[in-house]
C-alpha cells in the first residue's frame, strides 16, 4: 500500500492517482493530510504538495488537481528522453513534471470541453489535441510517465516489489451492417439497384441480385472466419452491432429480422456482443434506452458495452447518458483517421465528469487504431510498419491494444486487400516476447 501524503484530498488527486498507482503498477493508494500518519508509515509513500516536507520522496503539485471547473491552464510541451511532458515542476521533484496533473489532463478530456474546431459530424479532430500538435499522439505518454515514476519510486524504495502486468489484446469487431446485399427489404434492394444502374455500378447491380438469389456470398458476411480466429484466441473479440433505426446516418439491418437476430445469437455464444448505438441515440436517451432493451432481448443478458456511431462523443453528456443506463463500458473514445492515444494511455480509465467533479463507474476502453487509419497508408508492407510500430510502443509499457476492425474489413473488396494478414499480425503478437 503506498501512503501518499498531500495538503488536500480532492476527488481529482483520488481519481488520477488511482489510476496511475492502481490501474497501471497494479498498487493500491490511500491518502492523508496529516504529517504524522505520514512519517509513521514504514513502507512505499511519497508527498504531492507545494512543499517537500522533508527528505521524502516529493512530487511538487500542479494547481489543477485542486480547482473545480475549467480554467484557461497553461501547458508548455517540453522534452522528456523518449517522449514528452508537461507541468513542469523544478528540481526539487524527483521527476521533472506533474505527471499526475498531466495525465489528469488526458484522462478527463479537458481539452475537448474547450472550443474546439469540430469536424461535419461535430466529432473532436485529432489535430485540435495537444498530442497531435506536439508529436506525442503516438505515444501512451501517461502509462510512460507511470513507468518512469515507478523507476524513481524503486531507486527510493529498493526492496519494495511491484507487480508485473502482462500486454493483452481486445479486438473490436464493429458492425455497422451485417450484410452488403441480403436482409435489407424491397425497396432498399430496389432502390439500391436503380442506384448501380444511374451510377453505371454494373458491377455492384450484378453482384447484389447474385447474392440475393443465393449464388453469391455476401461480401459483408465474414462472421464464419471471423469467429473461427475467435476460436484460435484467448483474448475475447467484442462485436458492437447497430440495430437502431434506418435514417440518414445509420444504414444497417432491421432487428426484428429472424436471421439478424440469430446471427447476433450466434457470435454471442464465442464473443461478447455489445451495442452500436445509433447516430441519433448518441443525444437522445430515450433511443438509446430503446436500443440497449432491444439488445438486451437477443443476446438474453444485461448489456454491458456500447460504443457510438461514427465515434462521435459529446463530451460529457454522450458518457452521462451511459452511466445513467448502467451499462459499464464504452469503446468510442479514439480517433478514426490517425492511429495513436487520444486519452494517452493503453489502460482502461473511469469517466471523470469535470462538470459534476465526480469519477463515474464507465470504464473507457480507448481505441488505438482503426481500419480506415491503415487506409491512408499505401502500400501493405507501410501499414505493416504502422502497425507493428503501435504494438511495439503498447508492449513497452505492457498496455491493452484496443484496434478497431469492421465486418466488411475481412471482404475480398480490393481496398481492404492485406487485411486479413493485419489482424493475425495482432492476434499473433500477444504470442511474441
Amino acid at each position: 500500500m503506498l501512503l501518499v501524503y498531500t495538503h488536500k484530498i480532492s476527488p481529482r488527486i483520488k481519481y488520477v492517482f488511482k489510476h496511475i498507482f492502481t490501474r497501471v503498477l497494479g498498487i493500491d493508494v490511500s491518502f492523508t493530510t496529516k504529517i504524522e500518519k505520514f512519517i509513521a508509515h514504514d513502507s512505499l509513500k511519497m508527498s504531492y504538495t507545494k512543499q517537500q516536507l522533508g527528505n521524502e520522496f516529493f512530487i511538487k503539485s500542479h494547481d489543477i488537481l485542486f480547482e473545480q471547473g475549467l480554467s484557461d491552464v497553461e501547458i508548455h510541451i517540453h522534452d522528456w528522453d523518449e517522449t514528452k511532458g508537461f507541468f513542469f515542476n523544478g528540481e526539487k521533484s524527483a521527476i521533472p513534471f506533474d505527471i499526475f496533473a498531466s495525465s489528469f489532463y488526458l484522462l478527463s478530456r479537458y481539452e475537448e470541453y474547450l472550443p474546439q474546431v469540430r469536424d461535419e459530424f461535430g466529432r473532436f479532430l485529432a489535430t485540435e489535441s495537444i498530442a497531435f500538435k506536439h508529436g506525442f499522439l503516438h505515444q501512451p505518454v501517461v502509462d510512460i510517465w507511470a513507468f518512469k515514476l515507478k523507476d524513481a519510486l524503486q531507486n527510493h524504495f529498493p526492496d519494495f516489489n511491484f507487480p508485473k502486468r502482462v500486454y493483452s489484446i481486445k479486438p473490436i469487431i464493429d458492425v455497422p451492417s451485417a450484410y452488403n446485399y441480403k436482409l435489407k427489404g424491397i425497396m432498399r434492394t430496389w432502390g439500391g439497384a436503380v442506384k448501380d444502374l444511374l451510377q453505371l455500378k454494373f458491377k455492384s447491380f450484378y453482384n447484389r441480385f447474385m447474392v440475393i438469389f443465393g449464388l453469391k456470398h455476401d461480401p459483408f458476411d465474414t462472421f464464419k472466419y471471423i469467429i473461427n480466429k475467435q476460436k484460435q484466441s484467448r483474448f475475447k473479440f467484442v462485436f458492437f452491432f447497430l440495430i437502431g433505426a434506418y435514417s440518414t446516418y445509420d444504414k444497417g439491418i432491421n432487428a426484428n429480422k429472424k436471421k439478424f437476430i440469430s446471427l447476433i445469437k450466434q457470435v454471442a455464444d464465442y464473443c461478447i456482443v455489445g451495442l452500436k448505438t445509433s447516430f441519433f441515440a448518441i443525444d437522445n436517451i430515450l433511443i438509446l434506452k430503446k436500443e440497449k432493451l432491444q439488445i438486451e432481448a437477443i443476446i438474453n443478458t444485461s448489456l454491458t458495452a456500447s460504443r457510438q456511431s461514427y465515434s462521435k462523443l459529446n463530451l460529457p453528456e454522450s458518457y452521462r447518458n451511459l452511466v445513467e443506463l448502467e451499462i459499464k463500458e464504452d469503446y468510442t473514445m479514439g480517433y478514426i483517421n490517425h492511429i495513436g492515444f487520444r486519452a494517452g494511455s493503453c489502460t482502461p480509465f473511469l469517466f471523470y465528469d469535470l462538470d459534476y467533479e465526480v469519477q463515474t463507474p464507465l470504464k473507457i476502453h480507448s481505441y488505438h487504431l482503426m481500419d480506415y487509419a491503415l487506409l491512408k497508408i499505401q502500400s501493405l508492407l507501410d501499414k505493416k510498419k504502422a502497425l507493428n510500430e503501435i504494438i511495439n510502443e503498447i508492449k513497452e509499457v505492457n498496455g491493452e491494444f484496443v484496434p478497431v476492425f469492421h465486418n466488411y474489413t475481412f471482404s475480398n473488396e480490393p481496398r481492404w486487400r492485406g487485411f486479413k494478414d493485419l489482424f493475425n499480425i495482432i492476434l499473433e503478437s500477444v504470442n511474441e516476447d
